[in-house]
């Protein structure tokens, strides 16, 4: 496979400066956290949605706010509990008596960035609730379609060691989340920099994202994820990310194997990881860069290999190394 930049590289320089200095911006609030702040941008500029795993307290609903304010964006956070009804998400028809008509009362979806805190703790009939704003960016209110402001991205967050009360997300829902992200504790480094930051005295009364600027506007991010779409990716990588999906289903250990819509997003991400790298066009090393990811909450691990104490990420790994990427 022979790759070259095209005359695109000019015309995406700027946008990957301005990814860069998203990038440098987020990490100087979620400190210690760079592949999730890197993976959370890929996600955006890929149009896509994720879900965070990781245990309390480590700077998510922080990483939205920082994220929303960049862009002059919108971000509403549900905190998803067993009684959160469908419409508290969404929103409902509501009939006044003086008038004698339905009023449309818009829930906390239609935002650009949406934090679904504990998402796993609602019932499966609310969490399906996400599933056409998730698809088609629209939601529906007695019949009526609503589009959502674009750009549109769900945040969900779960906790992977309380699970007492909690639903497992329906596998129709899993399969719409463009990537699953891990979130773990920082380094002792990261985290003596971030005690140092958060309990600075002249930060005692002030909002903790005053030091963060929007540089950019919503309609920027759509330009970035116009361009996105437009970098160059040759039949062979398309090839290649089908070969790692179409493996999992056939794969010794894994039970569940992922399904078309993990190829796309693998398709999807990496023209966005290309973007980031200033590049028109994508490498197997981006597809690769974004397996674990993208396919990670995709696949279903057989009994055998959990009993044994194998991670999806564990069997993933070992696929990759089985399959055979085009020569660059």
């Amino acid at each position: 496979m022979t790759t070259h930049a095209g005359n695109g590289s000019d015309s995406i320089n700027p946008i990957t400066s301005e990814l860069e200095q998203l990038k440098h911006t987020l990490n100087s609030i979620l400190i210690g956290q760079q592949e999730v702040v890197l993976q959370t941008i890929i996600a955006l500029v890929a149009g896509g949605h994720v879900l965070i795993e990781g245990v309390p307290g480590l700077g998510k609903t922080l990483l939205v706010r920082a994220l929303a304010k960049t862009f002059k964006g919108h971000h509403s956070r549900i905190q998803f509990t067993p009684d959160l009804m469908p419409s508290d998400v969404t929103g409902h028809s509501l009939y006044h008596m003086a008038s004698q008509q339905f009023t449309v009362r818009k829930g906390p979806a239609f935002t650009h960035l949406l934090l679904a805190d504990e998402i796993n703790r609602a019932p499966a009939k609310t969490q399906a609730a996400l599933l056409e704003v998730m698809q088609e960016q629209q939601i529906t209110i007695d019949g009526s379609s609503f589009p959502v402001p674009t750009p549109f991205m769900v945040l969900a967050t779960q906790n992977p060691i309380e699970q007492e009360g909690t639903y497992p997300l329906p596998e129709a829902e899993l399969d719409r989340f463009t990537m699953k992200l891990l979130i773990d504790f920082p380094s002792s480094t990261d985290e003596q920099s971030l005690v140092q930051q958060v309990t600075q005295a002249d930060l005692a009364n002030q909002d903790y994202l005053a030091r963060v600027d929007a540089f950019v506007n919503p309609e920027r991010v759509k330009q970035w994820q116009q361009a996105a779409w437009q970098i160059q990716t040759d039949t062979e990588v398309i090839d290649y990310a089908v070969r790692i999906c179409r493996a999992t289903r056939a794969w010794s250990g894994i039970a569940r194997g992922a399904g078309p819509r993990g190829s796309i997003n693998l398709v999807l991400v990496a023209r966005a990881h290309a973007l980031l790298a200033g590049r028109d066009f994508v490498t197997p090393d981006d597809i690769k860069a974004l397996t674990l990811p993208v396919l990670r909450h995709r696949i279903l691990l057989t009994a055998d290999r959990e009993i044994e104490g194998s991670s999806t990420d564990q069997v993933l790994l070992q696929l990759l190394e089985q399959i055979e990427a085009p020569r660059q």
